[in-house]
């Protein structure tokens, strides 16, 4: 089927490409009987490609960033007679981590929209770049591999570390990731989506539908764009910009008939 055909239900300009950048890849892995694989996809796009693979019933592919809950990811596409063994040695000469040490003095003090907001400005590629994870100590950079080497000479020219004696190394596992929450409650009138967008968020219900339908909220992994989507025990709330969230317990009505939810929030 012609790629015009496959991509005629889908009204975005910037989905359409995305998925023919992929469809490219498919073709690509195809004739030339290797692995392909895209740049890195943000939620919504993860989301958008496994649905159209889905719909078009193509099983050759993984996604793919570093670790298992990665929020960017890249697409591996491989031919059939390839098997697990293979696409798991082929990840490795893919994607790279650049790991990124602050000096004794400097720990504590960056974010991750400081190495973001730096990688930007420096004008490196956001599709290059997979998940940034901060520690206290540094930061573990996801990168495909080709541009690991251009990351490691530019990080040094960012504002806040021209005057620091950052480390920076290639390595090809990340630190086992230390997963932080806290409980919060919070009182909803009903289970609709925008009324735990509005309260996450801490914004109004106008705003959280908004927010919803900017493509900014996803359910388990999948975007979501229902604000009267009804939220159940242990899903899993992600708004992009505001963080995620893990509904833990329905834990009883109030007197005016509101539901209180106690939520486990990412920090």
């Amino acid at each position: 089927m012609e790629h015009k055909e496959l991509l005629k239900d889908y009204k975005r300009s910037e989905d359409k490409m995305c998925l023919a950048q992929l469809l490219d890849k498919i073709e690509l892995s195809k004739t030339r009987n290797k692995i392909e694989y895209t740049n890195f996809l943000d939620m919504y796009q993860v989301s958008l490609v496994e649905n159209f693979l889905k719909k078009m019933q193509y099983k050759n592919y993984q996604l793919y960033g570093g670790y298992e809950e990665a929020q960017r990811k890249i697409v591996i596409c491989y031919p059939e007679k390839y098997d697990e063994k293979i696409i798991e040695k082929h990840k490795n000469q893919i994607i790279n981590v650049v790991r990124v040490l602050l000096p004794e003095e400097e720990k504590g003090k960056y974010r991750h929209q400081n190495y973001l907001g730096g990688i930007v400005k420096l004008g490196l590629k956001r599709e290059k770049v997979g998940d940034i994870i901060v520690y206290e100590e540094g930061a573990d950079i996801i990168t495909l591999k080709e541009f690991s080497e251009l990351l490691k000479e530019q990080i040094p020219n960012l504002t806040r570390f021209q005057n620091s004696k950052i480390t920076l190394k290639e390595i090809s596992n990340l630190r086992k990731r230390e997963i932080k929450v806290e409980e919060v409650k919070i009182i909803v009138p009903s289970l609709r989506l925008d009324n735990f967008v509005s309260d996450l968020a801490r914004t109004s219900r106008s705003k959280a539908s908004q927010i919803i339908e900017q493509e900014r909220v996803f359910i388990n992994g999948q975007n979501e764009t229902k604000a009267s989507k009804q939220i159940k025990l242990n899903d899993i709330i992600t708004i992009r910009g505001k963080g995620k969230f893990i509904v833990k317990e329905f834990a009883g009505v109030t007197r005016s008939k509101r539901t209180v939810v106690v939520i486990e929030k990412y920090v």
